[in-house]
């Protein structure tokens, strides 16, 4: 078995497609297919049929479509007492898109509990490093705002498709970091439009802030409604870029 990507399999641009095996019809599976390449058309197909990406190193690419899926909607967001109240004292300095590559080398190098290494390599962080490039991947960015060493302290990162936020990975240096720059995003991005952030899979601390279990079922048909809508060019675009300001959202 060929691990990691499949130098047989084509190159797709961002304009390009593959279908995938239906979700629905791998019953209880995770795991909907394997192979293929991290190109941008074979990432931007993944995300649009409502799989992604995860696997170790050494293994072959794998394709999942968990069920139940884990997701926020805007009305579930939550913001604790103290996080609002972090918010108002703005400890962070948060961005949107100023250190794309920073936030998903962040994402690769901390340590997580219970996983051996990361699943973030260095496939993943150059494919995904494309994407923000070609203006599908976005990051937010929190920063210490002490003036003689400013640096990044926490972030998180994911793709945008149409009205739907595919949120990846996030990591902290300080408490709260991450948390800040994810809230800050996800107010951002559902003022904006988006109907549904897709956490993947489910983690307490994404619980802690709205995140819920639906079933995969249902989290397709608002995936597949929301891909019809984005057929618009202008919104395409404007999905592409970003609407919101990529400057300093608070300081």
């Amino acid at each position: 078995m060929v691990t990691g990507a499949d130098p047989a399999f084509p190159y797709l641009n961002e304009n390009e497609r593959f279908q995938f095996p239906p979700p629905e019809k791998s019953g209880n599976n995770s795991i909907i297919a394997w192979g293929g390449n991290l190109s941008p058309g074979m990432l931007m197909s993944a995300y649009e049929q409502g799989l992604f990406p995860w696997f170790n190193e050494g293994d072959p690419i794998l394709w999942h479509s968990p069920d139940p899926r884990f997701v926020i909607f805007p009305e579930k967001l939550h913001i604790s007492q103290s996080m609002k109240k972090i918010q108002r004292q703005k400890k962070f300095e948060v961005t949107f898109d100023r250190d794309f590559e920073g936030v998903i080398r962040g994402c690769s190098a901390i340590p997580r509990p219970g996983q051996n290494g990361t699943w973030i390599t260095y496939d993943i962080m150059e494919s995904y490093t494309k994407l923000h490039k070609l203006g599908w991947a976005h990051s937010a960015e929190s920063w210490s705002i002490n003036e003689n060493n400013r640096r990044l302290i926490g972030g998180c990162y994911g793709i945008r498709l149409g009205n739907v936020f595919f949120g990846e990975s996030m990591f902290s240096l300080e408490p709260n970091a991450s948390k800040t720059a994810f809230l800050t995003l996800a107010e951002r991005i559902f003022k904006d439009g988006v109907v549904i952030i897709d956490c993947q899979t489910p983690t307490y601390h994404l619980e802690t802030l709205g995140g819920m279990r639906i079933k995969r079922r249902e989290f397709l048909g608002i995936l597949r409604n929301a891909m019809i809508a984005r057929k618009n060019l202008a919104q395409d675009l404007a999905d592409r870029r970003g609407s919101w300001d990529t400057g300093v959202i608070n300081r």
